[in-house]
């Protein structure tokens, strides 16, 4: 029995890319970005790691542009990891 891959479609440029993110890339990601040592390196490399190969070409040119992989690191997590509501009872 496979497992079943979660993918987010992002439409980037008027490109669709696919995406695959899994816990274990997610928390690298926090646990790298937390050195702050090239953030946007470490950001690059999680957005590769986690797009599906059928998208890797589209996403490589998106990611030559300024900003963009903040951008689209930003919203893959924001649908990948949804803020959530905390509230402290007293």
């Amino acid at each position: 029995m496979g497992t079943k891959i979660e993918t987010i479609t992002l439409t980037i440029a008027g490109n669709d890319i696919v995406f695959e993110p899994t816990m274990v890339a997610y928390n690298q990601l926090q646990n790298e970005a937390a050195t702050g040592k090239n953030v946007a390196g470490t950001l690059r490399d999680y957005l590769m790691k986690v797009v599906a190969p059928d998208s890797k070409a589209a996403l490589v040119e998106i990611l030559a542009r300024p900003g963009a992989t903040v951008q689209v690191a930003t919203a893959l997590n924001g649908e990948y990891a949804p803020e959530l509501e905390i509230a402290v009872k007293r």
